[in-house]
């Protein structure tokens, strides 16, 4: 049995959905610069469209992209495989932020999660989810609750059968039943997602 299951378990409703799931164990990642381009690339596209441009952007190289790789294709390069105006500036700017500030697992590895998130939003075009999706399956942080994840948010409201709130009110009360997770809520939510898109007969 999974470490994690126990503490989880003991909130009964998200106890009801993990019954019916293997357990999920987390793997860390190399070359985190490249993940980032990666989810950048992906964003707001169907996953087989994030799938294709992700390929045309890998053969652009003849081996994996290093940042300096990355910084000296030309825009209209990236712009040539698909990619937006604005994704081809926020794929360079993570390739620039790279060499020049640093972006190594031995050096994110010192930050907590809310250091990390600082750290890389920073980048133009990086935003916390972003971030927050880097935590959870590149860096395998296991205690991450990306609460404006709009999947999660309905989830959590259709299994713990919430009301319709302002959004203020509805963040606080996602944050209150996750706090019930630690510390543990990235496989929470692997759990919750899996569940949304495989819904068992409950």
């Amino acid at each position: 049995m999974s470490h994690y299951l126990n503490c989880l378990q003991k909130d009964k409703k998200l106890a009801a959905i993990i019954r019916h799931h293997t357990p999920f164990q987390l793997q860390r990642r190399k070359r985190i610069y490249l993940q980032l381009c990666n989810a950048i690339i992906g964003q707001q596209l169907s996953v087989k469209a994030a799938a294709a441009i992700k390929s045309r952007f890998l053969n652009l190289y003849t081996t994996i992209p290093e940042p300096i790789d990355i910084a000296q294709t030309s825009y209209e390069e990236l712009r040539s495989i698909g990619l937006s105006h604005a994704k081809a500036n926020y794929v360079h700017n993570v390739a620039e932020f790279a060499l020049e500030q640093g972006m190594e697992y031995r050096q994110l590895k010192q930050m907590t999660d809310d250091e990390v998130i600082e750290y890389l939003t920073q980048i133009k075009g990086v935003g916390r989810w972003t971030v927050e999706m880097l935590l959870m399956f590149t860096l395998a942080r296991e205690d991450v609750f990306p609460v404006d994840d709009l999947g999660i948010q309905q989830t959590i409201q259709l299994i713990y059968g919430l009301p319709e709130m302002p959004k203020t009110a509805m963040r606080e009360k996602l944050t209150q039943i996750a706090n019930r997770w630690k510390p543990y809520r990235t496989y929470a939510c692997l759990h919750l997602w899996h569940w949304k898109d495989n819904p068992p007969n409950l």
